[in-house]
C-alpha cells in the first residue's frame, strides 16, 4: 500500500505537534511494509524533519522558486526627510498602485486573486498525485486538504488528521479568516473518506459538509516505567515549575504563568518558573520578566531534543494554554510523574485532567496561582498527583494508538477497491 502523508507547509524545520504525528505515522506505516511519502511545499528547501523520520520514508517537497503567485504589494509611506528618499518612495507608491490597480482588476478582486493562486498551486498537487499514484491520502490539516482539492475531483481517498478540536479548522473562532477561506475550508471535507478526532467530544465539532467516518484516535504518549518517574519525596535546593511549548502568547499563554509565578516568587525562593521551547513572542516575555525584576528566577532555555529528560528534572508542570487539541508536552509531563495544572476552559486539557485527581483544572488565573501553591506546599500531594497522572495515560502507548490508525487506513483502502 502506497500512502503519502500531505503536509502542505512548515514540515521541515518545525517542531510542533502536527510535525511530530506525520513523523509517528511515516515511521510505523513503513514497519508495515507500506511505502510510505511525506509531501510537502515548503520554501524552507533545505531544511529537514525535526523529527525522527525512518531512512525508508520518502520527503517529496513540490516548492519551486520559479512558480510564482499573484500578490498586492503591500504600500510604503516615507516618514524621514531626506528629499532624494521621499521622492523615491513617493513615485514607487504610485508604480505600486497602479501594479495593483491592475492584479485586481484582472482577477476581480482580494477573492479573485486568493483563489487564483489556489488554484494555481492546486494543480500542482494533483499534477504531482496523478505521477505518483497513492492507494490512500492523509492530509495533516485542512488547509493542506485545500490545497490539494481545490478545483480537483480526487478519486483516491483521503483520511484527514486533526491536531485540534474541530471546529477551530474551519472558523475565526482563534485567528482572522476571511470569509471565502472560510467557505472553502467547510466545502474541503465532503472530499474525506474519513477523518481522525482526538477525543470522542469533538465530534460534534465536525461541519455539516462532512459525510465519511469519523473515527477517535488519541495520540501516542511515551510510557515510562514506575521507576523512572519523577521522585517527589527525594528533597532539593532549588524545585522547578516547567512549561514546554511554543512561545506563542495567544495560545500557550507564558504570560500567564509569568503573572502567576511573579505573585508567589517572594514567598517560595526556592522555586523556580523554566520555559522550553522557541518561539515569537521571546522577545516580549523576555521582556516582562525584567519588568518584574524575575531574571535570576524565571528562565526561557529554548528548544530541547530530549523534553523527557528536562521534565524528570521538574516537579510541577504548568500549563495555561487558552487552546489545545491533545497536548503531547502535557501528557508527557504525566507519563514522567508530574502533577499538573491547566484551566478548566480549555480543550484537550479538560479531556485530559481529572481535577483534584491527576492535577488541578482552574477556573481563572488567581484560582490557577492558589493550586499551584498547594502543590509547591504540599510533597505528597504532587506525589500522588503525579502518579495518577502516569496511570492516566498508559492507554495512549504508541502500539495501541497505531494499530487504530492502521486499522483505519486499512479500512478505507479496502472500500476504495
Amino acid at each position: 500500500m502506497k500512502v503519502v502523508i500531505v503536509q502542505h507547509k512548515n514540515f521541515l524545520n518545525s517542531a510542533g505537534g502536527t510535525e511530530k504525528i506525520a513523523c509517528f505515522l511515516a515511521n510505523n506505516l513503513v514497519e508495515k511494509d507500506c511505502e510510505v511519502i511525506v509531501a510537502t511545499n515548503d520554501e524552507n528547501i533545505s531544511g529537514k524533519p525535526m523529527f525522527y523520520l525512518n531512512p525508508k520514508v520518502t520527503i517529496d517537497n513540490l516548492f519551486n522558486p520559479t512558480f510564482i503567485q499573484e500578490e498586492i504589494i503591500t504600500l510604503f509611506n516615507y516618514k524621514g526627510y531626506n528629499p532624494f528618499f521621499w521622492l523615491y518612495y513617493k513615485l514607487k507608491k504610485k508604480r505600486d498602485k497602479i501594479y495593483n490597480k491592475k492584479v485586481l482588476k484582472k482577477h476581480g478582486g482580494i477573492e479573485g486573486i486568493y483563489t487564483h493562486n489556489l488554484k494555481e498551486r492546486a494543480t500542482l498537487w494533483k499534477n504531482y498525485l496523478n505521477n505518483i499514484k497513492p492507494n490512500v491520502i492523509i492530509t495533516m490539516s485542512i488547509s493542506s486538504l485545500v490545497e490539494i482539492t481545490f478545483g480537483n475531483e480526487i478519486q483516491i481517498p483521503i483520511l484527514n488528521s486533526v491536531n485540534g478540536r474541530p471546529d477551530y479548522d474551519y472558523t475565526d473562532l482563534l485567528w482572522y479568516r476571511s470569509e471565502i477561506e472560510m467557505r472553502l475550508l467547510q466545502e474541503a471535507y465532503a472530499h474525506l473518506s474519513g477523518i481522525q478526532v482526538l477525543f470522542d467530544s469533538y465530534k460534534a465539532f465536525l461541519p455539516d459538509t462532512f459525510s465519511g467516518e469519523a473515527v477517535t484516535i488519541p495520540n501516542p504518549v511515551i510510557q515510562m516505567d514506575i521507576n523512572t518517574i519523577v521522585h517527589h519525596e527525594i528533597p532539593k535546593k532549588v524545585y522547578k515549575i516547567i512549561n514546554i511549548a511554543s512561545l506563542n502568547s495567544s495560545c500557550k499563554q507564558q504570560d500567564v504563568a509569568i503573572h502567576v509565578f511573579s505573585k508567589i516568587a517572594a514567598t517560595y525562593p526556592n522555586w523556580n518558573l523554566e520555559f522550553w521551547g522557541v518561539g515569537n513572542d521571546l522577545a516580549i516575555l523576555e521582556e516582562q520578566v525584567a519588568q518584574l525584576q524575575l531574571e535570576n528566577r524565571i528562565f526561557f532555555k529554548g528548544f530541547t531534543p530530549e523534553p523527557l529528560e528536562k521534565l524528570k528534572e521538574a516537579d510541577i508542570f504548568l500549563f495555561p494554554s487558552k487552546y489545545e487539541g491533545f497536548p503531547l508536552a502535557l501528557t508527557e509531563a504525566m507519563a514522567v510523574g508530574l502533577p499538573v495544572i491547566g484551566f478548566q476552559s480549555c480543550s484537550g486539557v479538560n479531556e485530559l485532567i481529572q481535577n483534584e485527581k491527576n492535577g488541578f483544572l482552574a477556573n481563572d488565573i488567581t484560582e490557577m496561582q492558589h493550586k499551584l501553591e498547594e502543590l509547591i506546599q504540599n510533597t505528597e500531594l504532587r506525589k500522588k498527583m503525579g502518579f495518577m497522572g502516569h496511570e492516566s495515560v498508559k492507554k495512549y502507548t504508541e502500539e495501541v494508538v497505531f494499530e487504530k490508525w492502521f486499522r483505519f487506513i486499512t479500512q478505507l483502502n479496502e472500500k476504495q477497491n
